[in-house]
């Protein structure tokens, strides 16, 4: 930045010294009218810029060379910068082109293993359920034949119930004051001999 400054600064100058000296040369040209003077006016004139010019090329290849290769090493730095930067970028670019297509891949793989999983877990469950259903079966048999075993039992106690009732009632038709002494001497007897 300060040789561009410096350059910019050495250009102005030399703007300035051509604008002195050929400012001279420039107003005595509008005074002469002699045509002998006017061409060695002319020749002058052509003298001067060429001196003039010189002078500038002079100070430019002095002053500007420098500060214009300082510039353009500046620009090339900048540039070889800027193309690091760039194939950094670029390689930047390609892994996450890389991880995207691999990201699509890894996305497909999951979701394959998670169908899998998914039908896995579906059949564990089925599997689940059918033993459980089988158990659910066997429970419910295993509770009928109770239930049918208990009312068999229950079946039977009161058909005993009614039996032993239907035989009491026949029992007390057919019984009479004779037969009930006959058979309570009989206890009776029976509960003498256990005795002894």
């Amino acid at each position: 930045m300060k040789r561009l400054r410096r350059a910019t600064s050495i250009a102005f100058r030399s703007l300035l010294i051509l604008i002195f000296v050929s400012a001279p040369v420039l107003a005595a040209e509008s005074t002469e009218s002699d045509p002998l003077a006017a061409s060695m006016g002319t020749f002058f004139k052509w003298l001067n810029f060429v001196i003039v010019f010189g002078g500038i090329i002079f100070l430019i290849r002095k002053y500007g060379e420098s500060a214009f290769r300082a510039n353009a090493q500046a620009i090339a730095a900048k540039i070889t910068e800027a193309a690091e930067v760039k194939a950094q970028a670029d390689r930047e670019l390609s892994e996450v082109t890389a991880k995207i297509a691999n990201f699509d891949r890894e996305v497909a793989a999951m979701r394959e293993t998670s169908a899998r999983e998914a039908a896995a877990e579906a059949a564990r469950l089925r599997e689940a359920a059918r033993v459980e259903i089988e158990k659910i079966k066997q429970a419910a048999h295993v509770e009928l034949i109770a239930a049918e075993r208990a009312a068999h039992q229950e079946v039977r106690a009161l058909a005993a119930s009614m039996a032993v009732e239907r035989a009491g009632v026949v029992v007390s038709a057919r019984m009479n004051p004779e037969i009930r002494a006959r058979l309570f001497r009989n206890f009776l007897g029976e509960v003498e001999r256990t005795r002894n």
